[in-house]
């Protein structure tokens, strides 16, 4: 028995995995980003949020990570996926189990054949086993089925880190567009009392005859439009606010502030080259994972073509009277070998493998089209950022020339030589640039967010510190 056991070990150690091994696929990529910031330093990897200097915004991220429902179902995933990956193993240990039966039983003595008298009747019977069997997996289809359930638990773990990435970023892109709103309701309401200003003294002017009812009203058509930029603007707010409780984890309700838009800092872009940078892409990683675990599954598609192999063992008790049921007579044991294979399948086997290929070739144009998307994400944001900059700084000398104009067309009003049409016109151009300005300023923090997002920058040293985190695998 033992001989033969070991004999088994070394067939299963020495035996062969049949189906192809990984390799991993030559993807044709760009050889650097057309609007690479290469005067930046690498920042790929860090807490990047934390280059905008707001504490309140570093604390709502360590509560969304600490708090977000949507991570904790992540977690939840790869405890799943861990436990699945026991499963698949377990087939490659023996494995042992125990019963154990108690009967009491009585033959019909007016049956044909009559009960010899010196049976007893009724009479009991007892048994305790412990069973082992073992399946050898000498073609490596255990082994495959193994190699891939680890790589969807990987899958999973880049899938966690992903749910962590985009956690990061809505959170970060959410706040800034607070603040961006917060700029602009606070335009809206300073405009507004200085047309309520102006209102007030063309309602005297007109009560002593220096201007016309006509010049009231157009000064009262300017305090009305901003009024009505205000609601709106404090429905957007209360709309980000709630957005931005549930990544928290909260309630609806209202979020603290930090830093006003114009005071945040505005870090750098990071720079490497893409193969370097978009290495840390959890959805790559991901992708990858499911290649591997498509790729494996060929290999125990195909082992089902060939016999399988497997020991059963038994040893125990067996008596009809308990108090004999341990003694040396009851004792039992039994042991055996088979084997079983394939003669004709009806194509069942094929057709396993067909689906296993397709499977692979799907997650191979899955894996490739992850990267393609990837490197567009990465392009575009930086085109954003770089665009928006000149936007910015455009947006900036607009409202400048337009605050100069309005100065001046008072100027020219007070002293007789323009009509008030010529205020009216300068303010209605500095009312909205003034808030496309605080757009525009939002949109290039939230550029920096997409740039780091695309990147999959950030995440890895956040998610370190994570409470209840599954086990490593």
């Amino acid at each position: 028995m033992r001989s033969f056991i070991v004999i088994a070990f070394t067939v299963l150690l020495t035996g062969c995995m049949v189906g192809p091994d990984y390799v991993r696929p030559v993807v044709d990529v760009p050889a650097a980003f057309r609007y690479e910031d290469r005067d930046a330093k690498e920042t790929a990897n860090t807490e990047w949020w934390r280059q905008f200097q707001d504490p309140v915004l570093d604390a709502l991220i360590n509560e969304a990570l600490a708090n977000n429902k949507n991570v904790k179902v992540a977690v939840a995933n790869i405890e799943r996926a861990a436990g699945v990956l026991v499963q698949a193993r377990s087939p490659l240990y023996p494995q042992i189990g125990y019963g154990g039966s108690a009967a009491r039983e009585r033959a019909s003595e007016a049956g044909a054949v009559p009960v010899p008298s010196i049976i007893p009747n009724p009479q009991n019977s007892y048994q305790v086993l412990a069973s082992a069997s073992w399946e050898i997996d000498l073609w490596g289809r255990i082994r495959r089925l193994s190699e891939s359930a680890q790589a969807e638990l990987f899958a999973t773990e880049e899938a966690w880190h992903g749910v962590i990435l985009s956690l990061v970023a809505s959170v970060a892109s959410d706040y800034i567009q607070l603040l961006g709103l917060d700029e602009q309701l606070r335009v809206s309401k300073q405009t507004l009392e200085t047309y309520a200003e102006s209102v007030k003294i063309f309602e005297l002017r007109y009560k002593y005859g220096q201007v016309s009812m006509m010049t009231v009203e157009q000064a009262r058509s300017q305090f009305e439009t901003a009024a009505a930029a205000i609601p709106q603007i404090e429905s957007q707010i209360a709309q980000t606010e709630n957005a931005l409780c549930i990544l928290l984890g909260r309630n609806p309700g209202p979020i603290q502030r930090g830093k006003t838009i114009h005071q945040l800092t505005l870090p750098a872009v990071p720079a490497g080259l893409p193969s370097d940078v978009l290495a840390n892409r959890p959805d790559i990683r991901q992708a990858e994972q499911n290649l591997i675990a498509a790729n494996a599954q060929i290999g125990a598609a195909k082992a089902l073509y060939y016999p399988t192999i497997s020991l059963t063992g038994a040893f125990g008790y067996a008596s009809s009277d308990l108090s004999n049921l341990f003694k040396g007579p009851a004792r039992v044991w039994s042991y055996a070998g088979s084997f079983t294979g394939p003669i004709f399948t009806g194509g069942a086997i094929t057709s396993q493998v067909k689906q296993a290929e397709a499977a692979r070739n799907a997650a191979l144009f899955s894996y490739e089209l992850t990267i393609q998307t990837a490197f567009a994400d990465a392009e575009t944001s930086l085109v954003s950022r770089s665009k928006l900059v000149d936007q910015v700084q455009a947006q900036q000398r607009l409202v400048r020339a337009n605050r100069e104009y309005v100065r001046l067309s008072r100027l020219q009003y007070d002293g007789g030589y323009a009509p008030y049409s010529t205020v009216l016109q300068a303010e209605q151009q500095l009312f909205p640039s003034e808030l496309n300005y605080a757009q525009s300023r939002a949109a290039l923090f939230n550029s920096l967010v997409n740039i780091y997002k695309a990147m999959g920058g950030g995440w890895q040293v956040a998610s370190e510190g994570i409470p209840d985190l599954p086990s490593k695998w």
